[in-house]
């Protein structure tokens, strides 16, 4: 595999973790634990880590390999933007929506929930674009 592409995924999942702990754990944790029936207790949820990791392996690879496919030739900060925008439209407020609508989960948390991981994907976006800065000549293809 190219280095970029490992080096990246790597970045992006050591953050994703860390940022969805700060959202998730951190921010919304008192949400969340207001909610029994809705959310596994902390004690609980210790059993599934490996779920919660594998998933974040999967997300991170994809979110690098789909970036590094649609790189253009322009300023690597606002590609990083583009490509969190994307991905914040593609699959962070839907996938928030789509839980609202079945779910009984108060508005005001799906919107810190959209807003944590919304913020969260931007900060992703501009990590992978600022791994994957082309030079002169290169390309992208793994």
């Amino acid at each position: 595999m190219h280095r970029k592409f490992l080096l990246s995924w790597l970045a992006v999942f050591v953050v994703w973790m860390l940022g969805s702990f700060a959202v998730h754990g951190a921010w919304l944790g008192a949400d969340y634990a207001a909610m029994p029936e809705m959310f596994r207790s902390e004690a609980e949820s210790g059993a599934y880590m490996p779920y919660m990791l594998v998933g974040h392996i999967l997300m991170a690879g994809a979110f690098v390999w789909i970036y590094q496919r649609g790189v253009e030739a322009t300023p690597w900060m606002w590609q990083g933007i583009r490509f969190g925008l994307a991905i914040i439209f593609l699959a962070v407020v839907p996938t928030y929506l789509i839980y609202f609508a079945v779910q009984p989960m108060p508005a005001n948390m799906v919107a810190k929930q959209i807003l944590g991981d919304a913020i969260l994907v931007l900060v992703l976006g501009v990590l992978v674009a600022g791994v994957n800065q082309r030079t002169a000549g290169a390309s992208m293809a793994m």
